[in-house]
């Protein structure tokens, strides 16, 4: 039985659906419209003789045949997009076009990446921006995403990372907690006070302080736990207890005197910031400009 010509377009469009879970976020992504979506994929089943989605009122899912033809044309897809993204923008004349789809946290974007994309979009005038926020870790390849600014500690060994810099922990808590409470005087003294556990982090009741050599691991106890720095850090001020931030996200609460730092002389792990990408053969000239860009714009901060 000879193979089907099929169309590569119906391919791309395939895959958008597969990883976006439905016709209208693929249509949003691909920047088409929904019955256009719908038309591509009807007419790839039908040259394919198979189902490729169930579809329900709520819902798109792939069918066995569709979850196979998408683990098969997945790394193909990538390294087609990869291919074509390299050599047509290194061999533009007009700089770096498309769209750059970047993804980091509701706090960083608003302290940092907000405005270094919008002064990086002014260099690069044909260039589309789509920031994405959200405090939950992204799937880069299953939501199309170029790259991911993120903050502290990387887990997924799958993807390529590039260390931008580094940032401070810092103990804070609220002037009305630590007048109820009382002040720490030392590591060890945070076992009897209120913690808020901010989930995001590997293990955010375990903290190591360093002085002049002296290291101190400490476990806490937490009754209140949150999944966002942004929280968290409103419940600090509220006067809910003690907790680590980073230095960027409580730079203004502390020269406002909303939040105290405690134990200034001991320190904490220092995080990193990460720019994050898919796997690949090739990085894309937009993502490799925006990295050595916002390199150079943290450090200036």
């Amino acid at each position: 039985m000879p193979v089907p010509e099929i169309d590569l377009n119906s391919l791309l469009v395939f895959d958008a659906v597969a990883e976006a879970g439905s016709f209208t976020a693929a249509a949003e992504r691909l920047g088409t419209a929904k019955a256009r979506v719908s038309i591509q994929v009807s007419r790839l089943e039908a040259q394919l003789g198979a189902m490729l989605f169930s579809r329900t009122t709520r819902r798109v899912a792939l069918t066995d045949a569709g979850r196979q033809l998408h683990e098969e044309c997945k790394p193909l897809l990538l390294g087609l997009r990869d291919a074509l993204d390299q050599v047509g923008q290194e061999n533009g004349k007009d700089g770096l076009t498309g769209v750059l789809r970047v993804t980091t946290s509701v706090d960083h974007a608003v302290q940092s990446l907000a405005p270094a994309l919008a002064a990086f979009a002014g260099l690069h005038p044909l260039l589309q921006i789509d920031l994405r926020t959200g405090d939950r870790v992204a799937d880069l390849v299953g939501e199309g995403i170029d790259l991911a600014i993120r903050l502290g500690w990387l887990r997924d060994s799958s993807l390529r990372a590039v260390k931008l810099g580094e940032f401070e922990q810092l103990l804070v808590a609220s002037p009305a907690y630590l007048e109820r409470a009382g002040r720490p005087k030392r590591p060890e003294d945070l076992a009897r006070h209120d913690w808020v556990a901010l989930t995001l982090l590997p293990t955010p009741l375990t903290w190591k302080f360093t002085r002049r050599g002296d290291t101190r691991t400490v476990q806490v106890k937490s009754r209140m736990r949150v999944d966002a720095p942004g929280a968290l850090r409103v419940m600090l001020g509220g006067g809910a207890g003690i907790s680590v931030l980073d230095q960027y996200s409580v730079e203004a609460d502390l020269k406002g005197g909303r939040l105290v730092r405690l134990l200034p002389d001991w320190s904490l792990p220092r995080a990193g910031i990460h720019a994050v990408y898919p796997p690949g053969r090739h990085v894309a000239p937009k993502v490799r400009a925006f990295i050595d860009f916002y390199r150079d714009w943290l450090r200036q901060r």
